[in-house]
């Protein structure tokens, strides 16, 4: 395995399928005036069984919302989710979804319940589906989730304030195993944490997917950590996503301009390496999400953007086996 970058799975079979997901928020601009906030629009992307696809970009880019939305905890403005071939549409398959698809949150303190204790918190899904059918059943399985998070049985009574961050995102894990899902959807897990916590937590993610054979969405903005973790990665920008390619193939070989630039921002260990790389600077702000370009949202802070890039939104397409782009001008 070159440079910590994983392959992907051999089976090929296509857990879930995102179809132009759109994800618009309505927004008070003025009295009596209201603007559409664009989050995600018209994202598409496949995740195939046991693979993690990280996606990342810049703070704002929509990549949460995109997690959030197919787990459908925002109501899609337009598009569809398939699931194992099924199309999520109605209250039955949601209801099986949900047991099947989970988060990891990114903020370990706030998304606790600090009323609860730990052993409430982990059980939570398992009252929810009904997994356990007497309270030694509920407690043992209690245990066992909390010794694969590596966490210590004989705090399952205490309350969460007691624990530390890195603790705290493994109760986190720990609860959204607790109804032995398929696909997590990581949502910055560990961004968070300290560097050395990231390092364990990240460590014990790929344990635990190779162990549970579990399929993650690997949301961040930390290019080296998803690298690390992803057989893919695709990346964001303004609700739309830019580029797609696996993970070796990506962070070596980019070929949108923005993703260009966002490489050339990775600092490198090696001092004469780092000192022949040049790194490439956006001109311009990102534009406001209310506000979004016309054609294509990279334009303004493109040096490549020509008169088709104002006059149409590029659409993804395959540069190279497995690599795709949305660009005009590649």
């Amino acid at each position: 395995m070159e440079n910590n970058v994983k392959p992907l799975p051999l089976d090929g079979k296509f857990l879930l399928q995102v179809e132009h997901l759109k994800m618009y928020f309505p927004i008070t601009t003025g009295f009596m005036k209201t603007t559409m906030l664009k989050a995600v629009d018209d994202v598409s992307f496949s995740i195939m069984k046991g693979e993690t696809l990280g996606l990342v970009g810049e703070s704002g880019c929509g990549k949460t919302t995109v997690g959030r939305t197919i787990l459908q905890l925002y109501k899609p403005t337009g598009g569809d989710v398939w699931f194992k071939g099924r199309k999520i549409d109605s209250k039955e398959s949601l209801r099986d979804f949900r047991r099947q698809a989970q988060m990891v949150f990114q903020d370990p303190y706030s998304s606790l319940n600090p009323r609860m204790t730990v052993a409430d918190i982990v059980a939570e899904p398992i009252d929810v589906h009904k997994l356990c059918k007497t309270k030694q059943e509920r407690e043992e399985k209690i245990h066992e989730l909390m010794r694969l998070v590596g966490l210590n049985t004989e705090h399952a009574t205490r309350y969460a304030h007691e624990f530390s961050g890195g603790q705290r995102q493994r109760i986190g894990i720990a609860r959204a195993l607790a109804s032995e899902p398929e696909f997590i959807v990581c949502d910055e897990p560990v961004s968070a944490l300290d560097v050395s916590i990231q390092a364990q937590v990240i460590n014990m993610l790929e344990d635990l997917q190779e162990s549970l054979k579990l399929t993650y969405l690997f949301i961040a903005h930390d290019i080296s950590v998803v690298k690390h973790i992803s057989n893919r990665i695709a990346v964001m920008y303004l609700g739309h996503m830019m580029e797609m390619a696996p993970s070796n193939e990506l962070t070596k070989h980019p070929v949108h301009p923005y993703t260009v630039s966002l490489m050339s921002a990775v600092p490198v260990p090696d001092p004469k390496i780092s000192r022949q790389q040049k790194r490439i600077v956006l001109k311009g702000d990102v534009p406001s999400p209310l506000k979004v370009p016309e054609g294509c949202p990279f334009r303004p802070r493109c040096e490549r953007a020509t008169e088709a890039c104002a006059k149409s939104c590029p659409e993804m397409r395959e540069v190279a086996p497995g690599h795709f782009a949305a660009c005009h001008n590649i």
